[in-house]
């Protein structure tokens, strides 16, 4: 560590060219800062964090280089802290970081603070120990009993149960002080610390791809040595994981490392687990679900190579990696890919980005491919591995559209799916029932006035959660207690109106008695450890029914489901977003494919309002490939992507017209540049601005004005210009505004 001597330059170094240090801090300013260095200007490597003043505070920030100052050097500061002698962010990761940025238009230094686990933002040091394992001795084997020591003992056991080294997360999720306890077995020899070690000559289980994976593995295996992107479309059980753990055994064997990408948390200790099974090797996640020092520790296996694989959701794709070899985008379609608020990024484009870059093969792997992905398969940018056969010789389920209209309908259930159940489950197999609406009731009426619970700070209803009493806003987070009388009429005539996960757990206990049933929602998984057991007791088939939102209908196998009904289906067909009938569909076939997965045939039944929509009936009897190609040809048509590229420029504030106001005045900010670039103008739309679908949300008035260019160049031209506008102008300290490049949603 260098600090600064706190020297002071002479007046005239203010004349002097002098190289200083920039550096990327965390603000939201599209823009580095300059500092005069802590030492020597060759210790300021870029990829180092630094300590440097900042206004009245001070602040970690990451070098990004050296050069000539802006200002004047006798205004500037010195840097405080030289925190890191050798860079903790790679030349590699330090381009991509730069690419972000600048793609998205991001502020610089809020870009580099997300490729930075949480305790390296803050400054703490990279020396750690490396991620161990903990194992019995021969001595602690043979020691059954710690004398006047039961917590030693209880932990002494629990390692016992296990194959192979227990890490310390698992530790933890037995006795959260564990650590205290740990200590003293292993001064006693007990239990020894193991770091895990890539071991080619262990046993592993051997599976047999068929032809459709052995034919796309082999294709992937002559692709290993430079930038190649397949798109794996394959439909769901057709065993993409098979072909990803075949080339990722071969990557490894060649010393090179593998990372996943994956949208959910929930999707991570499965696939985690079937790589450590089939590789043998060291195997790290990287997820919001770890505590700082476990993602810290988990990052840093990655960073310095003892980490064959990590797999990890969105932030994942910045993890130094000195040996990458290989990335496979799991799920790629799916929207949780792309972060939502803050640094707008796609994870997936960012990943193909990093592939390209470092020269490497990269898979992106879905049942239902984005119509991006499609789109860019169709224009050979990417090559097309079909699977469409389901592992094992398991046969997809029959599907079965029922009108719920004009039939008998329980809590939402029609008269055939409750029959359906009813011999299902005679059986011995399993039911699914999917609802994308968590709670008990959408909706709380006044039966007398027809007046509805509506949130105070959003444009939106209150749903009602029986269990808890309460009335809750799905959107701000709002609550307030369930009331007894009506608030505009104080009629106690108040009804619950629709169906939500809650109350169908309520009506399935009741009326399957007999039967265990299972929800599995945020609601019910909100606890550490939580999703994990209740996947674990519907995998096993403890649990006979199932019901639950799309927590359910991503990537897991539940070999006993043999029915799966589907409610509300066709909420999409309606929706206020482009991309609300691509997501539909692609919802409808994730939860279709959890059914019939093993040697049993699956059934479907797909309940709707509106069995007679094309677009719906082409889904559900064709499959999602005319699905998909009839939606590509309505975006052509309407230009909207993937046919033109597009930027969303959102604001928010109290007062009702100031974000629209704030808009329009820079749309005339825009209009000024088109003028003064004319061949921008007859490549660039500006539609707007507009209020947002949810106008009031949270207290706050939205707004959006929307950027489309049928050729990418012009757009960021453009954006490039008007972001330091957005950041300089009057009106923009009085507004909460973001920018999104290649929005995912328009709500």
């Amino acid at each position: 560590m260098q600090e600064n001597s706190g020297a002071l330059l002479p007046e005239s170094a203010g004349h002097v060219e002098l190289e200083i240090v920039k550096v990327a801090i965390a603000v939201p300013l599209s823009r580095s800062f300059d500092y005069l260095p802590c030492g020597s200007i060759k210790s300021h490597k870029p990829g180092c964090r630094v300590r440097v003043p900042f206004g009245r505070t001070q602040k970690v920030g990451v070098v990004i280089g050296t050069g000539p100052s802006t200002i004047d050097v006798a205004k500037l500061k010195a840097v405080i802290e030289l925190l890191d002698d050798e860079p903790v962010l790679s030349a590699e990761i330090l381009d991509l970081i730069h690419w972000a940025s600048a793609y998205y238009h991001h502020p610089v230094g809020e870009t580099f603070a997300t490729a930075l686990p949480i305790v390296l933002r803050k400054g703490a040091d990279t020396n750690i120990e490396r991620p161990c394992g903990y194992v019995l001795t021969e001595a602690g084997r043979s020691t059954l009993v710690v004398k006047r020591a039961p917590a030693q003992t209880a932990l002494l056991n629990f390692l016992r149960e296990s194959a192979v080294e227990v890490s310390a997360p698992e530790c933890r999720l037995f006795d959260s002080r564990w650590s205290a306890t740990m200590k003293p077995l292993l001064k006693k020899e007990l239990v020894e610390k193991v770091w895990p070690q890539y071991n080619p000559n262990a046993s592993t289980p051997v599976v047999t791809l068929n032809e459709e994976q052995r034919l796309a593995s082999e294709r992937l295996h002559t692709k290993l040595d430079d930038y190649y992107c397949a798109l794996i479309d394959g439909i769901t059980g057709s065993g993409k994981t098979e072909v990803y753990l075949d080339v990722a055994r071969t990557v490894i064997q060649s010393g090179k490392q593998v990372l996943v990408l994956l949208p959910e948390i929930g999707l991570t200790p499965q696939l985690v687990a079937r790589f450590r099974a089939a590789l043998a090797c060291h195997v790290e996640v990287l997820h919001s679900g770890l505590n700082d020092t476990e993602r810290m520790l988990a990052w840093h296996a990655a960073a310095d190579g003892s980490a064959h694989v990590l797999i990890g959701t969105r932030s994942a794709v910045f993890t130094p990696m000195p040996r990458l070899g290989f990335i496979v985008v799991d799920e790629e379609h799916d929207g949780s890919l792309k972060q939502q608020d803050g640094f707008r990024y796609q994870a997936r484009d960012l990943a193909l980005v990093r592939a390209r870059k470092a020269k490497i093969p990269i898979v992106l792997g879905s049942a239902t491919p984005s119509l991006e992905s499609l789109n860019n398969a169709e224009k050979g940018l990417f090559d097309t591995l079909y699977l469409r056969q389901r592992a094992g010789g398991a046969k997809l389920p029959k599907m079965i559209l029922v009108d719920s209209r004009g039939s008998e309908v329980e809590q939402g259930l029609s008269r055939r799916l409750l029959t359906m159940m009813h011999d299902v489950l005679a059986r011995g197999e399993q039911v699914m029932v999917f609802i994308n609406r968590r709670g008990y009731a959408p909706v709380l009426m006044c039966e007398a006035c027809k007046s509805i619970a509506d949130c105070n700070q959003c444009d939106a209803h209150m749903t009602v959660h029986s269990h808890s009493g309460r009335l809750r806003c799905h959107h701000c987070g709002a609550e307030r207690a369930v009331p007894h009388v009506c608030g505009t009429c104080e009629s106690k005539e108040l009804i619950y109106v629709g169906v939500g996960t809650e109350r169908l757990d309520e009506f399935l206990s009741e009326k399957f008695p007999d039967y265990k049933v299972l929800r599995i929602d945020r609601d019910s998984t909100r606890r550490k450890g939580e999703l994990q057991k209740h996947l674990a007791s519907a995998a096993s088939g403890e649990a006979h029914i199932l019901v639950g939102t799309q927590m359910l209908a991503k990537g897991h196998n539940f070999p006993l489901v043999t029915l799966v009904g589907v409610l509300d289906a066709d909420r999409g067909l309606f929706g206020a977003d482009f991309r609300a009938v691509e997501q539909m569909g692609q919802l409808i076939l994730q939860v279709a494919g959890r059914a019939g997965r093993a040697e049993k045939p699956g059934v479907v039944l797909v309940q709707s309002r509106n069995p007679e929509h094309p677009l719906l009936e082409l889904l559900l009897s064709r499959g999602y490939v005319d699905f998909a190609r009839q939606l590509l040809d309505e975006r052509k048509l309407a230009n909207w992507p993937p046919y033109v590229h597009v930027a969303l420029l959102r604001a928010e504030a109290v007062p009702k017209n100031a974000a629209r106001q704030y808009l329009a005045e820079i749309k005339r900010l825009i209009r000024i540049y088109t003028d003064a670039n004319p061949e921008v103008e007859v490549q660039l739309s500006v539609l707007g601005p507009a209020h947002a679908p949810m106008e009031r949300l949270a207290g706050r008035y939205r707004s959006q004005l929307l950027l489309l260019a049928p050729v990418r160049k012009p757009l960021h031209h453009m954006l490039a210009w008007l972001r330091p506008a957005l950041e300089s102008h009057p009106m923009s300290r009085k507004i909460r505004w973001s920018l999104d490049v290649d929005p995912h949603d328009m709500l």
